[in-house]
């Protein structure tokens, strides 16, 4: 069965033409990118990394990775996101592979071929996140990094990330994510576990509204990151 929520992709889909409008509806992706990359390379050296992206969008965090170095495959589901993609990298001259393919048949073509794993808000996104993670783990050559960001789902999160975000504040359009597909951490950990993977830090991500301002570190009650790695055999 495919791993794929046609409602969720029409809705990315449709707006694909405004990834890079830094006022847009993916401007909280703008605002957290360099926090994002940061994130990354202090655990796992981008130079020369052959790196896959998972649910690239537009391409914003394949971009930063490939101007510090990495080589990056970007993958996405929707025609209409990987073609503005391509468009934005083609205007500012950087060599990236974007591809319309799934994960799980991209990792059974070539696995282990990736020393990093990039997977950002993606997992709340589609049916069955479990799977997205075996793949990423299958797709890792042994002793590679994967990289996840989701949101806990608890009512903290819902109160914050849901009725905060999307529909006091809109920060973020409404519709964004359903509660019932959040992901709690010890949920993640656990496929992460069936994917040969170890979590080796769990990571919150906090906002200011005030000052607009974001960081990392803390509790992980609402947004998070998860930094694993692949085991390593014999």
């Amino acid at each position: 069965m495919d791993n794929v929520d046609s409602s969720e992709l029409a809705k990315f889909a449709s707006r694909a033409g405004e990834w890079w409008d830094l006022n847009g509806p993916f401007k909280t992706l703008h605002e957290i990118n360099g926090l994002r990359l940061d994130y990354i390379e202090q655990r796992a050296a981008l130079a020369t990394a052959r790196v896959l992206d998972i649910g690239c969008g537009g391409g914003l965090l394949c971009e930063g990775m490939t101007e510090r170095g990495a080589h990056v495959v970007g993958i996405d589901r929707a025609a209409e996101n990987i073609a503005a993609a391509r468009h934005h990298a083609a205007q500012r001259g950087l060599a990236i592979d974007y591809q319309c393919v799934d994960v799980e048949r991209l990792a059974a073509d070539a696995p282990g071929g990736f020393d990093i794993v990039t997977c950002l808000e993606v997992l709340e996104h589609v049916p069955e996140p479990h799977r997205i993670v075996a793949a990423c783990g299958a797709a890792l050559r042994p002793g590679g990094a994967a990289f996840f960001s989701t949101i806990n789902r608890n009512p903290k999160s819902f109160a914050f990330a849901i009725v905060g975000a999307e529909y006091l504040f809109g920060w973020l359009p409404r519709g964004t994510h359903e509660y019932l597909k959040l992901i709690r951490p010890a949920e993640l950990a656990d496929a992460c576990r069936h994917a040969d993977l170890e979590v080796n830090e769990l990571t919150g991500l906090h906002f200011n509204p005030a000052l607009r301002t974001y960081w990392l570190g803390g509790n992980v009650d609402v947004n998070y990151f998860a930094y694993a790695r692949k085991a390593v055999r014999g």
